[in-house]
């Protein structure tokens, strides 16, 4: 933003309000409910429908997405792209292609017209790294992506090198989840971009204990301990590093996470640049009613355990913010948010 306004004086800056946002993608997403129960979230604001064996009620997939299109407009005041094809990764190519209020619609028999033509960085999973690695074989469009010799693709890129070429082949054959459908947990996280940049370890405390919070109670409702913590940092410079430590025993206690979290902290940053996003993850999972080892004179555990249990029930009957921590007073503008229901939006992995 600095840059920008160096360029424009006059520019203008307006605050995004991140709660509207939130409000009209719950919206969007009850307009899709009446199409099918097949919906998978990509992010906030994307979503793969499938609607086979809806032809008889509603007509094509491209009637579908030009009514889904219509009625964004005509009951939230939005604009659409929506991309319809006969699998995930052209859907999801098909809605960037025609941005911003458009269908596009890639079949089987005019995909290489439509789809090998374009810059091999517009497909899904093919980054900036990747896209510099694939300039350096002369691989500048999916379709020279598509023709080029899976095996030269594997010593450039391992196993991810065949996957790349299956997407830009249209191979992809993975379904759309049923809405409320999840995968097999293997780890419980919660990052959040800051209101404004941390610039000290009290900041980051604040902040660390909020996600802290949520990661726990998250792992205690799926009945689950953690044995490692991991934490992601990032930069206002855009600079992100992660780092991960053992625990010394299992645990769904927010203090235990935060703590190993600042820890992790303290030891890997130096505080060269103010921080922009922090994250919080808990894996390495065991089942919470594991037989673990106790000790006859320390019951600390099991008393903070009951009374973890007690502060779920409080906010599953009064609300997140019937019960918190003190220090969650010191910085109401950094520390008032919920990330278990508002910041679990970004995009999820393509990949179960």
């Amino acid at each position: 933003m600095r840059e920008a306004k160096q360029k424009c004086p006059g520019l203008v800056l307006v605050r995004a309000d991140f709660q509207k946002y939130l409000r009209f993608s719950r919206l969007a997403r009850k307009i899709y409910a009446d199409y099918t129960n097949q919906i998978e979230p990509f992010g906030i604001d994307e979503a793969w429908l499938d609607v086979t064996g809806t032809e008889q009620i509603f007509g094509t997939g491209q009637d579908i997405a030009n009514q889904i299109r219509q009625r964004l407009q005509d009951e939230l005041g939005l604009t659409g792209s929506v991309g319809v094809s006969y699998n995930k990764i052209f859907a999801k190519l098909g809605s960037d292609m025609n941005k911003p209020n458009a269908t596009t619609v890639i079949t089987a028999d005019n995909f290489q017209d439509k789809v090998w033509p374009l810059p091999v960085g517009e497909l899904l999973y093919v980054g900036r790294s990747t896209r510099r690695k694939f300039q350096n074989r002369a691989i500048y469009t999916i379709g020279d992506l598509a023709n080029r010799d899976i095996q030269s693709l594997r010593l450039l890129l391992g196993i991810w090198g065949e996957t790349l070429h299956g997407f830009a082949n249209g191979f992809d054959l993975e379904p759309v989840r049923l809405t409320g459908e999840s995968s097999i947990i293997k780890s419980v996280g919660n990052s959040t971009t800051t209101p404004r940049d941390l610039v000290n370890n009290q900041d980051v405390k604040l902040i660390i204990y909020v996600l802290a919070e949520s990661v726990a109670a998250r792992l205690r409702k799926h009945g689950f301990k953690c044995k490692t913590i991991s934490i992601s940092v990032r930069g206002n410079d855009l600079i992100s590093f992660e780092r991960q430590g053992k625990l010394s025993g299992p645990t769904f206690l927010s203090n235990d996470i935060a703590n190993k979290a600042m820890e992790l902290f303290k030891t890997n940053y130096r505080w060269e640049t103010p921080i922009r996003s922090l994250g919080v993850r808990g894996s390495d999972l065991v089942t919470a009613d594991r037989h673990v080892q106790l000790d006859l004179f320390d019951n600390s555990n099991l008393d903070a355990e009951i009374l973890a249990s007690t502060v779920d029930t409080l906010h599953k009957r009064f609300g997140h913010y019937s019960v918190q921590r003190c220090a969650m007073l010191l910085d109401r503008h950094l520390t008032g948010f919920n990330p278990e229901q508002d910041h679990v939006i970004h995009p999820i992995s393509y990949f179960k």
